[in-house]
């Protein structure tokens, strides 16, 4: 179904910088391991690096020695939270893990991941979530109509991510029948996007949403189990691939062994545009290469939309298998025409403005030699405001270039994502608004192509009907509410609404009562 409402919102004018247009992001990666007699820090810590791409604002991992669990957070990279000396105080056999982008809630400390909660028996539950929430108000008011009364008439929570709602209703039921029944309970309420991993001090969990929407994967260790957003994490801890955890499924896995149980009926929905630019190019979904599937989508494209021209050009990184792809499919050849600064949007040191006004430069530099006089395919994996390949094209063009064709790895991206991609709003997509012949013109290129939806699906190998497609076709396989109970800010708006003295704070661990207010 499509959204009840269509936002009102008329486009902001950005100027030509790396801040202006930024690619899509996704919201987090989650990684969790029980294995006694191993490291789980350290195998956590590789883990969360090789998933460093689903998130750079923050990163956490709970550990857990089966008597006591210890949370360690911060914002920042993996590298930059983690050291030695942190990694070897997390003592354990149980590890959850987590790095964030924020789709729910602002970037402060007290939204990094893992959240954590006590029940009323003392035990702990940390919980690291991939995804977003469309039942995000819902829940909250479940949970505001089991506190306030406590609290007197009119009290309020405040909570500014859905992945805090999902642990407080965990933890509110599992002091009384386990945090393994409490899940069963809660999933089937759940509703969007949630990849979950999360433990007690004895068990590891991981639960997948009935559409799938998120990627999940288990892995064997040769004494342990792994769970992670993605199979190249698997990979980087040695762990063996064992399968995809299945859409509606909890793992639970404990010194018992490994157990599954179905908490909903399953109804595959991955999302397509993993394959276009969330995942990594060495990861595998549902059996099939994301490498593979970029260059096949190059390759359709060179079908799709032939043209004249003497070099196939990548934007590096997400755009390079498919131009590998474009060039194999068109004949014409290969080569590297940018250079990539991989550092750029990765650093709390924001560029002057002297640096800024030199716009894509930052994070794109143009090799003159190999693409002065040359006419180019400039292959990249999409377009949301246009902006980026605006001052791309322009650059070529003074750089040299004769022609500049742009070629584009996912279809038209005109409707926002609700599932845990943070996309513009549906009025910032230069493609909502416009036809692929208005969106060259706004972007100046001689030429532009986008990958058909057709073209797109047959390169994963997915049937169309197990993938959810929604930001190119507007069909949103999991029903949404009013718009008012949409919105990245939701729980923190609603918060606005009720006074610091009513508000209820919602329960944090092991008597921590000022956690949540500390810097």
């Amino acid at each position: 179904m499509r959204p009840s409402s269509a936002r009102n919102e008329h486009p902001t004018d950005h100027s030509d910088d790396v801040e202006s247009d930024p690619a899509p992001r996704e919201e987090c990666g989650v990684f969790g391991v029980w294995a006694p007699g191993e490291d789980v820090a350290n195998l956590t810590y590789y883990g969360l690096y090789a998933l460093q791409h689903r998130g750079q604002e923050s990163a956490g991992m709970a550990v857990s020695d089966g008597r006591r669990m210890v949370v360690f957070k911060e914002l920042g990279l993996v590298s930059q939270v983690f050291d030695e000396k942190v990694l070897s105080s997390l003592k354990g056999h149980i590890a959850v893990g987590h790095c964030r982008y924020s789709t729910t809630g602002s970037t402060i400390w007290e939204n990094a991941q893992p959240t954590f909660r006590t029940t009323a028996t003392g035990s702990g539950i940390a919980l690291g979530h991939n995804g977003n929430l469309v039942n995000t108000a819902e829940l909250r008011d479940e949970i505001a109509a089991t506190l306030a009364p406590a609290a007197g008439n009119g009290s309020r929570i405040q909570a500014s991510t859905d992945s805090d709602l999902i642990t407080e209703l965990l933890a509110a039921s599992a002091a009384d029948i386990g945090v393994e029944e409490a899940a069963m309970r809660l999933l089937p309420r759940v509703r969007g996007a949630y990849s979950l991993v999360f433990a007690d001090e004895q068990t590891l969990y991981a639960a997948r949403d009935p559409y799938g929407v998120r990627p999940l994967v288990l892995g064997r260790l040769e004494r342990g189990w792994v769970v992670a957003s993605e199979t190249a994490a698997l990979d980087i801890v040695g762990a063996s691939m064992v399968r995809e955890v299945e859409p509606g499924e909890l793992l639970a896995i404990d010194a018992n062994g490994l157990r599954s149980s179905r908490f909903a009926p399953q109804e595959p929905k991955g999302c397509v545009f993993e394959y276009v630019y969330l995942a990594r190019p060495d990861t595998t979904i549902s059996g099939r290469s994301v490498h593979a599937a970029r260059v096949e989508i190059g390759r359709r494209l060179a079908e799709e939309f032939p043209v004249e021209a003497d070099l196939v050009i990548p934007v590096p990184e997400s755009g390079t298998p498919a131009a590998i792809g474009y060039a194999q499919g068109s004949g014409i050849p290969y080569g590297q025409g940018l250079v990539k600064n991989q550092y750029v949007g990765r650093t709390f040191i924001q560029p002057s403005q002297t640096i800024r006004q030199l716009g894509i430069r930052l994070k794109l530099n143009p090799l003159r030699d190999v693409i002065r006089g040359k006419r180019l395919v400039v292959v990249d994996d999409s377009i949301v405001r246009g902006n980026t390949q605006r001052a791309l094209v322009r650059m070529l063009r003074e750089a040299g270039a004769l022609e500049v064709h742009v070629r584009i790895a996912s279809p038209p991206v005109k409707w926002p994502c609700f599932y845990g991609i943070d996309f513009a709003t549906r009025a910032e997509l230069v493609a909502s608004g416009v036809d692929p012949e208005g969106v060259r013109r706004a972007i100046g290129s001689d030429s532009l192509g986008y990958i058909s939806l057709d073209g797109l699906v047959a390169a994963t190998e997915q049937p169309r009907s197990r993938l959810c497609a929604a930001c190119f076709d507007g069909e949103y396989p999991i029903p949404l509410p009013e718009e008012a109970h949409l919105g990245k800010h939701l729980l923190e708006d609603l918060a606005t609404t009720a006074t610091a003295e009513a508000a209820v704070p919602l329960s944090v661990g092991y008597g921590a009562g000022d956690a949540l207010g500390r810097p």
